[in-house]
């Protein structure tokens, strides 16, 4: 498909492109997108639509006439104004990437679009031979954030390494109950820009981290359920991760981050207050949502949940 290309007049804003902290380098460029709701300025990051439905994008950036080159890889690509297009994705479920490149700079932006395998395929809890079970058919206490997904990234060998952020990829979120490909995951886009800001953050703090461990991220209601936790879980609607810090070494466990010799509770809060300090900024105001702090037990090391549901809601502290 040929690229559509955009021209956007206003003043160039060089502010807009951040600079790494120290070693860590954010995964910014200078322009953003606003899609469906959300707006990213980084490098890459994982977006989902149903199958034949339409997407729109916006071009938010504010450099003087920029000309932006966009190309998908497959689907139905048209402009609908200065910095607006739409794309319509493909009927068939799977991964379409969208880019957008400013001809001007070469810095490029990458959506990895999956299209959903929608939620009517579900026959008696099983897609393809793997077992999700069903969603409460009434929202918890009627909000929008508990309503039954509206389909599944479907995850394959093939696309199981696909980076959904600059600092996280898709494999992170898979639901560790067992079972081969083709697996099933959803993720919400707000989660994953969540993870980046407070990966970022943790970093500003002098905490030196790539990524984060994800302990947990999807899990289908099947498996939240063999596990003991409550129904309503953030994380069966793909808006919570338990996460902690694993870099020296990475040895699938929480670091010593307060250096007290000891791997414990305390090490967790280090995290958890680092996250809480953000609480109140303008910048963090979209990403509201729980956070707890968990001790070590028989099953696992000390890790904070966070989650997206748009509300503060604290516990363990």
């Amino acid at each position: 498909m040929r690229p559509i290309p955009i021209l956007l007049s206003a003043a160039f804003a060089t502010a807009l492109v951040a600079q790494p902290a120290g070693e860590f380098a954010n995964g910014k460029i200078f322009f953003s997108v606003k899609i469906r709701g959300e707006t990213t300025s980084y490098r890459e990051l994982a977006v989902t639509v149903l199958p034949e439905v339409a997407m729109p994008v916006e071009v938010a950036a504010s450099p003087r006439d920029t000309l932006f080159e966009v190309s998908a890889a497959s689907g139905s690509l048209r402009s609908t104004g200065p910095g607006e297009w739409t794309w319509t994705a493909p009927s068939e479920p799977g991964l379409y990437p969208l880019t957008i490149r400013s001809i001007a700079t070469g810095q490029s932006m990458r959506l990895n679009v999956f299209v959903l395998v929608p939620l009517t395929k579900l026959r008696d809890g099983m897609l393809n031979g793997y077992r999700i079970d069903s969603y409460p058919a009434i929202p918890l206490k009627g909000l929008e954030i508990y309503k039954r997904p509206r389909g599944f990234i479907e995850v394959t060998e093939a696309n199981v390494d696909t980076p959904v952020s600059p600092h996280f990829t898709l494999r992170q979120f898979l639901c560790k109950q067992s079972g081969g490909y083709p697996k099933y995951v959803v993720l919400r886009e707000r989660l994953l820009l969540k993870l980046e800001l407070l990966l970022e953050q943790v970093n500003g703090a002098g905490i030196r981290c790539d990524t984060f461990h994800v302990m947990s991220g999807y899990r289908t209601p099947y498996y939240n359920r063999s596990i003991g936790n409550v129904k309503y879980s953030r994380h069966v609607y793909g808006g919570a991760a338990d996460i902690f810090v694993d870099e020296q070494p990475r040895d699938g466990t929480m670091d010593d981050l307060n250096r007290d010799g000891k791997i414990d509770v305390e090490d967790a809060g280090v995290l958890y207050d680092v996250i809480d300090g953000l609480y109140g900024a303008g910048a963090y105001k979209p990403f509201a949502g729980g956070l707890g702090r968990y001790k070590t037990t028989s099953a696992h090391g000390p890790f904070v949940h966070v989650d997206v549901r748009g509300f503060r809601a604290r516990w363990g502290d």
